[in-house]
């Protein structure tokens, strides 16, 4: 039979900012068990006291990766170089039968820039090319024949190198989401690797987002 810390605990699964702030003491138990009352009455489909709730709320034990444990904080104190790349456009090409031939002419006019910021990303359905907007113009000749989804401009690349042991370490990148969140950040794209990891955000937001991500390695 569920009980109300059942209740409680499925709602704050599904609100991680709300179970964080508990985990952090900064949010009124009280205020929020008055707030509860009504959809845990109705989840157990009886009448339930504030109180009971409230009791609930304080045994609650957030799962371990939303602790401050000593691996993740290890990680974080470890995070590398955090670099910006600004004046990148996203396109964004629905999967054919061709798109590979045609993505192998663009890698040919890309092996003569090094320096040249560029992601390749295929999905089930499309695919993702991430380059300088300086290159727009080709990479639209050369694809001419696909079916565009979207082209956007005026985005900043926000990339994080990760320690090795990254990969092992549970809830690492909810810690970056849930500041760049809190900060009312919108990002546009995110583009991993193993060991790096990287936002792509329109221009407007690249200092907020820069500023939120050092917070996160302080």
């Amino acid at each position: 039979m569920k009980t109300v810390s059942n209740c409680v605990e499925d709602i704050l699964i599904t609100q991680p900012y709300l179970e964080e702030a508990l985990s952090r003491n900064i949010i009124n138990f009280s205020a929020l068990a008055i707030e509860l009352t009504e959809p845990i009455s109705k989840m157990l489909k009886k009448d339930v006291k504030p109180g009971a709730i409230m009791m609930a709320l304080r045994r609650y034990n957030p799962p371990t990766a939303l602790t401050n444990s000593i691996k993740m904080k290890r990680v974080i104190q470890n995070l590398g170089d955090i670099t910006v790349r600004s004046n990148l456009t996203d396109f964004t090409v629905k999967n054919s039968d061709t798109i590979i031939d045609n993505h192998s002419k663009i890698l040919d006019r890309i092996n003569q820039e090094s320096k040249l910021f560029y992601t390749f990303t295929r999905g089930i359905h499309e695919s993702n090319i991430i380059i300088s907007s300086s290159l727009k113009d080709f990479i639209t000749d050369r694809l001419k024949n696909e079916t565009f989804l979207a082209i956007q401009g005026g985005l900043s690349a926000i990339s994080i190198n990760l320690p090795q042991d990254n990969s092992k370490v549970a809830g690492l990148y909810y810690h970056f989401f849930k500041r760049l969140a809190w900060e009312g950040i919108v990002l546009y794209e995110v583009i991993s690797t193993t060991n790096e990891f990287t936002i792509l955000v329109e221009d407007q937001y690249v200092d907020k987002a820069f500023t939120a991500i050092k917070k996160v390695k302080s």
